[in-house]
């Protein structure tokens, strides 16, 4: 088994890697010990150093098992957190002491050391759950993105724990209608302001927050709860610190060997994805942290940066990094059906959610940044300029249905001068207010996975600070409570009617019910299923409306199931309390029409009673 997956390895082909290297507690000829295996093609006179030996470099000698590169030692009598490194000397003649590319676990920054730990035996308590796993295409996904740093913030000098964070994390997603989170990265990383996208450790759990054995307890306590648990993964690139894996041999073994690739636009080194060990390497992280702590899905950060050089569409696609992002989907989800990746793309590279075996990249969502972009910029103009930015709104739908896309309000949106969200939105204070209610509901009722990074329903007017916990106290202000409530009871709504989650991907679900009135930017879309049927409506500028004709496609009575403008989430009231009868005749040429009250900068949501005989014709009969 060993010699299979250290073949596989340098052939780029196994996903388990971390089963051979690494340091692995393990029972030798009856002994029990330590396994320590490394890859370091032109190192020799390597030493493991560590706390048992004192640090002394000429006593536990690695052995070369084959011409491949790899060391190994048994050392006997072992424990747990003890601190270690491997010393040798490299290709350029120089000793240098490394951390372990695949420790499980490291020291706290700024120590830089990797520490033994046994990674088996954890008791999971999460069957139902992973029973019931899937890829979500036909239910609802509202992912709260979370920094576990800076969510609750630190308890003294000391950060949280992940099993602390828990204990928050749940009663408010569960009250606030998430269905998933979505942790930023969490692999070992030594400098807090790269939020973890520049890690040294890829198999090792950011020391930050606890041990590895804490991070699965909260993952399965998430689970019990019933929540999906994604994880933010970056495979781009790796932070340059010289004890990670930046020149580990003396040669550029992880990243590009060519100048012009070597170092990223972040400055970090950048992973060499057409090596085939580099493949195995990162396939293989990805591939531990789904089936060592059972996360239900990876989140792949700046994946433009790998379909094009640089990100750059001009400089032509990478080659080896698509091969790798075709081979890392394909050999995921033969291993873990139900289990997600995501890609988070800037590019219209195409095809990236389509199947390996159609030539796609294999993804199953892409995010949806072009939505993101426009859509702000919309929100952020004076009401007058509106009518000649009318397609950043129409526009989304023009391509919605070549991906499967996700549409994020992430954190990246509300740091380096950028503005939180309720910030971007035009006006003064009220109105930034009424534009977010709007800009929330307009997220919640266009087709695609949502997601919004934690302090979004706070509606904070500060930009997020990693080394500082979230506003809580806006929560005691009812202006700021308000929004959170609209952000729940939105969650709510789109769980329970079908139509804002089941079959989104079929543009047969979608009609613009009005789509042409620049002039006023008023919009209005239908989406509907069997049993659910929704008309949404959008008042983009400060005009009220008392009446206005709103077109359908079908007769019947419409019930108001949500308003933005409604008091508790601190609007103005502006509402319509009983059903509203479609009559024949609609603008647009549609074939009805329905007269709502429509506020300033309001949002509705619509739902046609369907007749009961009607609700169930399709249903066989006895």
């Amino acid at each position: 088994m060993a010699y299979g997956i250290l073949y596989d390895f340098l052939m780029g082909q196994t996903i388990e890697a971390y089963r051979y290297f690494g340091a692995h507690f393990v029972e030798k000829d009856g002994r029990s010990g330590v396994m320590f295996r490394l890859y370091a093609p032109l190192a020799d006179d390597v030493s493991v150093i560590g706390d048992w030996n004192g640090w002394d470099v000429t006593r536990d000698k690695m052995a070369k098992v084959d011409d491949s590169g790899v060391f190994e030692l048994f050392i006997e009598g072992l424990h747990e957190y003890e601190t270690y490194k491997y010393h040798f000397r490299n290709c350029k003649g120089e000793y240098v002491d490394k951390a372990d590319p695949f420790a499980f676990c490291s020291e706290h920054r700024p120590k830089s050391g990797s520490r033994l730990f046994d990674i088996e035996n954890f008791i999971w308590h999460d069957d139902k759950y992973l029973k019931n796993q899937t890829s979500s295409f036909d239910k609802p996904m509202s992912i709260y993105e979370v920094h576990l740093g800076s969510w609750k913030g630190k308890i003294g000098d000391r950060f949280i724990s992940y099993e602390e964070v828990a204990d928050y994390l749940i009663p408010y997603m569960r009250d606030n209608g998430f269905t998933h989170c979505e942790i930023m990265p969490i692999c070992q990383y030594p400098f807090d302001g790269s939020w973890g996208y520049q890690a040294t450790g890829f198999f090792s759990v950011d020391s930050r927050y606890g041990n590895p054995k804490q991070l699965m307890s909260f993952v399965d306590r998430m689970h019990q709860a019933g929540f999906g648990v994604l994880l933010d993964f970056a495979p781009v690139h790796f932070a340059t610190d010289p004890f990670g894996l930046r020149e580990f041999d003396g040669s550029c073994l992880y990243e590009y060997s060519d100048p012009e690739h070597t170092l990223s636009p972040w400055g970090s080194a950048q992973f060499d994805l057409g090596k085939d060990p580099v493949r195995s390497f990162l396939m293989s992280a990805m591939d531990y942290f789904i089936s060592y702590f059972h996360f239900d899905g990876l989140r792949l950060d700046a994946v433009s940066n790998m379909v094009y050089w640089d990100g750059n569409k001009n400089k032509g696609a990478n080659d080896g990094a698509v091969e790798f992002m075709k081979r890392l989907n394909g050999k995921l989800h033969i291993k873990h059906p139900n289990v997600i990746t995501i890609a988070e793309d800037s590019t219209d590279f195409p095809g990236v959610t389509h199947p390996t075996h159609e030539n796609g990249l294999g993804f199953d969502y892409k995010w949806d940044l072009g939505w993101m972009n426009d859509t702000l910029k919309y929100y952020h103009l004076d009401p007058v300029y509106k009518k000649y930015e009318h397609n950043k709104i129409t526009f989304s739908m023009m391509y919605f249905w070549s991906e499967r896309f996700l549409l994020p309000l992430s954190h990246d949106e509300v740091v380096h001068g950028k503005g939180t969200i309720i910030n971007k939105m035009h006006g003064d204070y009220e109105q930034k207010f009424a534009l977010l209610r709007n800009l929330y509901t307009y997220q919640f009722a266009h087709p695609g996975k949502k997601l919004n990074f934690m302090g979004n329903e706070l509606a904070s007017f500060d930009e997020w600070n990693e080394n500082r916990s979230l506003p809580w106290v806006l929560l005691s202000f009812p202006k700021h409570d308000s929004i959170r409530r609209m952000v729940r009871d939105l969650n709510l709504i789109y769980q329970a009617e079908a139509a804002m989650h089941k079959e989104e991907y079929n543009p047969l679900r979608f009609q613009w019910a009005m789509v042409d009135n620049a002039d006023q930017s008023v919009f209005a879309f239908r989406r509907s299923v069997e049993g659910s049927d929704l008309l949404f409506v959008f008042n983009m500028t400060p005009n009220f409306y008392e009446s206005y004709d709103v077109g359908c496609f079908e007769p019947g009575e419409y019930d108001e199931i949500f308003n933005s403008d409604k008091d508790v989430y601190g609007g103005l009231n502006q509402y319509n309390g009983l059903a509203l009868e479609a009559k024949p005749g609609g603008p647009e040429n549609r074939p009805y029409h329905v007269s709502v009250k429509l506020a300033s900068y309001g949002a509705l949501i619509l739902k046609r009673r369907i007749p009961k005989a009607k609700r169930h014709s399709n249903r066989k009969r006895g």
